[in-house]
């Protein structure tokens, strides 16, 4: 028997997906939730997305969920991007802010005390091919665990 405080909660679990189906330019989205709420340094989540149209631009962004007990205000994270026919380009390091430097006020959206960021990586990036291409992400800060750190993903999104 669902209760309104079940029905509430299926609704806001099912909200997120129900907002991001209806984007027609999102061509890949993927999260990887870290067992224990923490990245190691072992750790290096690869996400294999499909491009079909290469005469079109892309902007690639990466979601991160983290607790407000995360330990830094900012995530260093190195990609490395693999196409059809090997590496493409460079691996690069991004540096994130997640939260304010000063204050340390949480940035991004939350509730409670968990937060999510979408930070975009790559700007209008074109997939030299159509296939299947792979990015594999790991942290790059200097200790091997980050208790705090709940989820990392990739978006890639389409340009207009």
């Amino acid at each position: 028997m669902f209760t309104m405080k079940k029905l509430v909660l299926c609704l806001l679990a099912a909200a997120p997906l129900l907002l991001t189906a209806c984007d027609p330019n999102r061509v890949f989205e993927k999260n990887t939730d870290f067992e224990n709420y923490s990245w190691d340094v072992q750790q290096k989540p690869a996400f294999t997305f499909a491009i079909d149209d290469t005469t079109a631009r892309y902007d690639v962004y990466f979601n991160v969920r983290n607790a407000s007990a995360y330990g830094f205000y900012n995530l260093y994270v190195k990609h490395t991007l693999t196409g059809p026919k090997g590496p493409v380009g460079r691996p690069l390091l991004h540096h994130m802010i997640l939260m304010d430097p000063k204050t340390g006020e949480p940035l991004g959206s939350g509730t409670g005390d968990i937060y999510d960021h979408q930070i975009r990586a790559l700007r209008q990036l074109r997939f030299p091919q159509a296939g299947n291409y792979t990015l594999t992400l790991e942290q790059y800060m200097r200790q091997d665990q980050l208790p705090g750190l709940m989820a990392i993903g990739v978006r890639v999104q389409k340009l207009k």
